[in-house]
């Protein structure tokens, strides 16, 4: 019978109906059935219930929300369940009064000062304690208020609801900033650019390079919200300390044998690329934003070949490995990423092989830098350029001329949406899952266009340095349009998706990973989603990219929202956390060949950001072992982190894994947990994070606490072995 009611309350979907707003969207019967089923467990009831309601509104054009409201309050009613009734309109108004809340500027900024840990730290990159950082927090708190005012309101609903999320409420839409970026350093160099009311002139040496790359940096980090990237530093940075060379030539010239010139040269440009980077690290790490927070800062190296350019990837490595201070500790920013290559570094035979060796035992030291594939990322994004700060990739580009751009483009902004709730309304039931899918494609949708248009609202005059001083590649004049750097592909705006484990484990159980038809369904969803942002593109000139959302503190917004909504669902909800994007679920044990296997199909159509990573014990006496995968990663992944252990307590000396407890991470050796005494590194999500000094959302906290390693002792061992093989083979044949 219920069967049979569905399929009738199905053919209303043909009837608009309108919201309480105006606006009008489809009828979905099972947001109706869920509502009801929360209240009402009597199913011959709630059949009859469906029965009325179908026979009220089958012959209507239009029904309004209202009208659907007031028949299920009359049905209960009629069937004596005034209680029923009661708890189905205190659903609604319970509704209403979370809109009411989150609009409510004083309310918001209560959370603030009642120090509210969804609010305080949401962000592992801002220390809540800090004065600029709480004056950020409740300068957040009323735009967050005001901008849930300003979206669409069903954008706004489904936001607070946890049907989607629009990423940086505290900063967009009430100002149209944009989000993360690749500057473009290059240009801005070559070119002069304007701070304030200084005129920057070109640099004429390495040490005043990296000086004026911190200034650009700290601009920049105030004028958007998001991370922002130097591609190819090293080939970047190179002719300013050509410049260094010769004049240390010049001054050899005068003063130094002859036959020693050059290497006297050499000696003294060492020195000052290595003073340069180092300047540059330091900057970057004692730098505020006006946001409060760490400039979020990534550089990239690694396809430099020239005796300048090997110095300062050296450097930059070198600098990384010896830490920050007098204890030296493990630098958060900027994020290191090395791009590999065949022929290049790859092999003991390629030419930078000695730099990839180096960036192999700077990760066991110091998790950085995590590595470019630079075919596989060619493949996946259609041109080689690193990410905009974490993992949002720029899809390959030309300009009207047509000259392949990456450096001075940008995101304009992300909305992820929560696949595991869709999953879970659907019970089971894989067409309704894919009518939701519909649905709240239409709504990302939505959001996302609503992103692109407030974004151009934006004049050049309200950030300099991005839109005319260089910093976005083109130099606008003052009044000019902004939209001539968005429009025909040029910046990207994501589609973002979190618990793609967590899907399947509603449909095939929790061991599902070898499945073929969950790992296909799994890639079906994943595919759909890229499908409609494709589409989007195709119809607007705006390029939607998909995302694999990082999901720091989402990862546990959702998570509560949908306990609040579906209760404790085992291995999904339950366990606090939902997974990062198509990642592979932490609690289990799978080699990094495997772990890789099954996550490697998915970027092709998540190209708009993604990233791999695997866990491992302390690497720093196995070096090889971590080799050993990535030289098996370059042709199957694009984007790899290292995930290992390199805490470290000073009272004690430990170093190695700290232990995850309700008080944060704890010495295992003393119990030490100051974070005055200790560094804890963990990956948040793309990115490094200190959680003892900048704590985490619950559901983080407990993600990073259920990650397994992906190598056992044992494991290592035989890599190590293996490799030590390999290289006895290699020198017999060179004898």
């Amino acid at each position: 019978m219920i069967s049979t009611i569905k399929d009738k309350l199905g053919l209303l979907r043909i009837i608009p109906v309108q919201k309480r707003n105006g606006e009008t969207t489809k009828f979905h019967p099972y947001k109706l059935m869920f509502s009801l089923t929360k209240v009402l467990s009597d199913e011959t009831i709630r059949t009859q219930i469906y029965e009325g309601l179908y026979n009220q509104f089958h012959d209507r054009t239009l029904i309004k929300t209202r009208d659907i409201h007031d028949a299920v309050l009359t049905q209960l009613t009629k069937y004596g369940l005034d209680e029923a009734a009661k708890n189905y309109q205190n659903y609604f108004l319970s509704d209403q009064q979370k809109f009411e809340d989150a609009t409510n500027v004083q309310k918001r900024i209560e959370k603030v000062f009642e120090r509210d840990a969804e609010v305080v730290h949401e962000n592992a990159n801002k220390d809540s304690t800090i004065f600029n950082t709480q004056r950020d927090l409740e300068a957040g708190a009323a735009s967050r208020a005001m901008g849930l005012k300003m979206l669409p309101e069903l954008v706004a609903k489904a936001h607070l609801r946890g049907d989607l999320h629009w990423h940086d409420l505290d900063y967009s839409p009430v100002t149209p900033e944009t989000n993360c970026c690749l500057i473009d350093f290059d240009g801005m160099l070559k070119n002069g650019y304007k701070i304030g009311n200084a005129e920057v002139d070109s640099p004429r040496s390495i040490q005043t390079a990296t000086a004026q790359m911190a200034q650009i940096i700290a601009n920049v980090a105030s004028l958007q919200y998001g991370g922002c990237s130097a591609n190819r530093i090293d080939q970047l940075l190179a002719p300013y300390a050509q410049i260094n060379y010769q004049k240390h030539l010049a001054d050899a010239k005068k003063w130094v044998a002859e036959d020693k010139q050059e290497a006297y040269a050499k000696t003294k440009t060492r020195k000052d690329i290595y003073d340069a980077m180092q300047a540059l690290e330091y900057e970057i790490n004692t730098l505020y934003s006006s946001q409060g927070q760490t400039p979020f800062t990534t550089v990239n190296f690694g396809l430099g070949t020239s005796w300048i350019e090997r110095e300062i990837q050296k450097s930059i490595l070198e600098i990384r490995i010896k830490g920050l201070g007098t204890e030296h500790r493990t630098a958060i920013f900027p994020k290191l990423i090395f791009t590999l290559k065949r022929g290049l570094n790859l092999r003991p035979t390629d030419p930078n092989y000695d730099i990839k060796q180096l960036a192999v035992e700077c990760s066991t030291k110091r998790m950085y830098p995590d590595l470019l594939m630079y075919d596989k990322i060619k493949e996946l994004t259609g041109s080689f350029k690193t990410p905009m700060g974490c993992r949002s990739f720029l899809q390959g580009w030309k300009d009207e001329n047509g000259k392949e751009v990456n450096s001075g483009r940008m995101n304009l902004g992300v909305v992820t949406l929560n696949l595991p709730r869709l999953a879970l309304s659907a019970n089971g039931d894989k067409k309704l899952f894919w009518e939701i899918f519909d649905e709240r494609m239409n709504l990302c949708h939505q959001a996302l266009a609503y992103r692109i248009e407030r974004t151009k609202e934006a004049q050049p005059k309200n950030a300099p340095l991005l839109y005319m001083y260089g910093a976005f590649g083109k130099r606008l004049p003052a009044d000019g349009n902004v939209d001539d750097l968005f429009k025909n592909q040029r910046a990207t705006v994501s589609l973002g998706y979190i618990g793609l484990y967590e899907v399947c484990t509603v449909f095939y159980g929790e061991n599902w990973e070898h499945n073929a038809e969950a790992h296909a369904f799994a890639e079906k969803v994943v595919q759909q989603m890229r499908q409609k942002c494709d589409e989007w593109a195709q119809a607007s000139g705006y390029h939607y990219s998909l995302y694999s959302t990082p999901a720091e503190s989402l990862t546990d917004t959702f998570c509560r929202d949908d306990t609040a909504k579906f209760g404790k669902v085992a291995n999904v909800t339950d366990k606090e956390y939902y997974t990062n994007s198509f990642h592979y679920d932490v609690r289990k044990h799978p080699t990094p060949f495997e772990k890789l296997s099954f996550e490697q199909d998915f970027p092709k159509y998540a190209s708009g950001g993604f990233i791999h990573y695997c866990e491992y014990p302390n690497l720093t006496q196995n070096p090889k072992a971590l080799e050993a995968v990535w030289d098996w990663a370059y042709d199957h992944v694009g984007y790899l982190g290292t995930n290992t252990s390199i805490d470290k307590c000073y009272k004690c000396g430990f170093k190695g894994e700290f232990k995850a407890t309700a008080r944060g991470f704890q010495c295992p050796q003393c119990g030490n947990h100051d974070p005055q005494y200790c560094d804890v590194v963990k990956r948040t999500c793309g990115y490094l994070g200190n959680p003892q000094q900048r704590p985490m959302v619950h559901g983080r906290h407990v993600e990073i606490a259920s990650r397994r390693k992906n190598l056992t002792t044992e494991m290592i061992k035989n890599a190590a072995k293996n490799a030590r093989s390999k290289q006895s083979d290699s020198e017999r044949v060179v004898g």
